[in-house]
């Protein structure tokens, strides 16, 4: 459009203003000036004019001149109440027309972020769409909806840069143990059909659609000669370090398949772990598979065992022992674990664990008096007091 037409337009909706303020009055031609704007969609001029509204029928100044702490009450809190409507109406609108990252800055604003999440949740990229990038920096690193950011990142970028996002997932269980599983899932089904791809190539018949990873490796050795590899072996040793973390036991299957083929790789392809996982495949796979009610007691020996090859009280034999009621506590076998938190644990503060302390534990079974004795023998007033007091002043104390 011409700048001479744009100018035409411009004046005629002055005109209009001007009209309807004359003949109808000041509500009439602010409802105009409203209208206008929601239908040429210019949204940031909406909030000021739906603010200007509020102001008017709030018998406030029409041009604001100072903080909003500067008015009286109740007008303050009134005007407050309908700034945060003129925003929530403005980012809905916007959230209509598909533009989620301006939408969220308006909610954002107002501390309600559950419409852009929601939309976040409903929405697919279509080929080439521009706003991928933003919605993504909207979803994942300005956490709208974290693990809707991490699955377009994997859907998009790969496995490579969903590996790294993960790194920067919110320390929340449930996001992180869901994007986990979306990282399991995709590994496993490339690397299913990798490895189906290569039996078919060899001209060898194809086994049943379904058949797991150890399946599809049994008696065909030949898919490791010369050291080959049928998935990024650094993306493979990623993935499984992450396992211990899953919940769902579909998707915990699906790891063990992954350490049951890395345990196959050449020692060169497999990478060592830290403590108490050095073994990357094995060690995870013993974890694994006692989550899934396969070999406990042998799972629950092999992890004591790591404890006592520790550093005697240093980093790897606390992780070991964290690593090992973790287990305990997934197995619901709580006196064990707060055997093991007692002996290896007690003294650590609760922001140094990754699993619950001997405080939580003993609430958890129920037991303050196991907690009361654990505490006092290790010089812990706080929990002592706490434990002594839960139910109560007793009549006898532990000793």
């Amino acid at each position: 459009m011409e700048s001479s037409q744009q100018e035409e337009i411009q004046t005629a909706t002055f005109d209009d203003l001007d009209a309807t303020l004359r003949g109808a009055g000041a509500e009439a031609a602010i409802d105009q000036l409203v209208q206008h704007l929601e239908q040429t969609r210019e949204y940031r001029a909406l909030l000021d004019a739906l603010l200007l509204k509020a102001r008017h029928e709030l018998g406030l100044p029409l041009v604001p001149v100072g903080p909003l702490s500067n008015l009286p009450e109740p007008a303050r809190t009134r005007y407050e109440d309908r700034y945060v409507d003129a925003i929530r109406s403005v980012g809905s609108k916007l959230l209509a027309s598909g533009d989620l990252p301006s939408a969220w800055s308006y909610f954002r604003a107002i501390g309600e972020p559950e419409p852009v999440s929601k939309a976040l949740s409903e929405y697919v990229p279509e080929s080439g769409d521009e706003r991928l990038g933003t919605i993504i920096e909207v979803a994942f690193n300005q956490g709208a909806n974290p693990r809707r950011g991490f699955e377009l990142i994997l859907e998009n970028y790969g496995t490579c840069s969903a590996i790294t996002a993960f790194e920067h997932l919110p320390q929340d269980e449930t996001t992180r143990t869901a994007c986990a599983g979306l990282l399991v899932r995709q590994l496993h089904s490339h690397l299913v059909a990798n490895l189906r791809a290569e039996i078919a190539q060899r001209g060898q018949p194809l086994p049943p659609e379904g058949t797991p990873i150890q399946g599809l490796l049994a008696g065909r050795d030949w898919l490791f000669s010369d050291e080959a590899y049928h998935i990024d072996v650094s993306h493979l040793g990623a993935t499984v370090r992450l396992a211990p973390i899953l919940a769902d036991h579909s998707i915990i299957a699906l790891a063990v398949e992954l350490t049951d083929y890395g345990r196959c790789l050449s020692e060169r392809h497999r990478y060592e772990g830290e403590p108490p996982f050095e073994r990357t495949y094995e060690d995870h796979a013993v974890y694994l598979r006692a989550v899934l009610g396969q070999d406990v007691d042998a799972a629950i020996a092999h992890f004591r065992a790591k404890i006592a090859q520790g550093d005697n009280g240093g980093p790897a034999e606390s992780y070991a022992a964290q690593v090992l009621v973790g287990l305990l506590v997934r197995l619901n076998r709580l006196d064990e674990a707060i055997d093991v938190a007692a002996e290896h644990l007690a003294l650590l503060p609760e922001s140094a664990l990754m699993c619950p302390s001997v405080a939580q534990l003993c609430q958890r079974a129920g037991q303050p008096d196991r907690l009361a004795h654990i505490a006092r023998e290790h010089g812990d007033l706080v929990n002592y007091a706490a434990a002594i007091l839960q139910n109560g002043v007793p009549e006898r104390l532990p000793s």
